[in-house]
């Protein structure tokens, strides 16, 4: 599934005479050696593209994950809609993935691969709170057989540490649901993750990235290697 909550960063093309104003752009890429969501493996490695449009603080985004190494690796097209404002942000992201079902304009409720989500959150500066609450889709279901509504929420820090950015991170699902795969609370995701700037010319350097991500609830851990291609 998406990276953390699907809000690219954006990269200013506009010709305004303020930022704000300015229509902005993102094109780029991750390459990871295991595709790690939420504290959950869910792929071997794999290159994840984005593409956004954002304007006055909404953005429009699409991202994609697809294995590099196992053919048998789920293929995934992520759409979202979001809104930021100071701190505060609002988002809806349409998940799909091409099982169970290949068609991708499938939306019957009983059949469908794609799972909605809404998301809203703040930034507070030192830290970040953001909520996540499947509503329709192919979500899971809770300990009575009943759509979950499968949430998740998740606190995380930046912080910069010998000239690399760095950002700890904790999440945690709520209540029960096997969309996650927890039969009530539990801490699902503590990682820790940095990132640095590698120069390669005078005008072009590749973001590199490293992360350790432990998953309290499963008693799984993974470190994980990535970086990002951007024009």
């Amino acid at each position: 599934m998406k990276k953390i909550v699907l809000m690219a960063l954006m990269f200013a093309t506009g010709m305004s005479a303020t930022a704000q104003d300015e229509v902005e752009t993102t094109v780029s890429a991750d390459v990871v050696s295991t595709y790690v969501w939420r504290g959950m493996e869910c792929g071997s490695a794999a290159i994840q593209p984005t593409l956004g449009i954002g304007y006055k603080g909404l953005s429009l985004s699409a991202w994609g994950s697809y294995g590099l190494v196992d053919t048998n690796d789920a293929k995934e097209f992520d759409l979202t809609l979001a809104y930021s404002t100071g701190g505060f942000n609002i988002g809806i992201t349409d998940y799909w993935f091409n099982t169970p079902e290949e068609r991708y304009f499938l939306y019957d409720a009983n059949k469908t691969s794609h799972i909605f989500e809404a998301n809203i959150g703040y930034d507070f500066g030192p830290a970040a709170i953001q909520w996540f609450t499947n509503f329709a889709g192919n979500d899971g279901y809770n300990k009575d057989g009943k759509r979950a509504y499968s949430s998740y929420v998740e606190l995380s820090a930046p912080f910069k540490l010998a000239s690399v950015d760095w950002s700890a991170t904790v999440g945690a699902v709520p209540y029960a649901t096997d969309f996650y795969g927890v039969d009530g609370f539990a801490v699902t995701n503590v990682s820790l993750k940095a990132t640095k700037d590698i120069k390669v010319t005078d005008s072009f350097s590749i973001p590199v990235f490293a992360q350790v991500a432990a998953n309290p609830s499963t008693e799984k851990a993974y470190l994980v290697f990535g970086f990002t291609l951007q024009p």
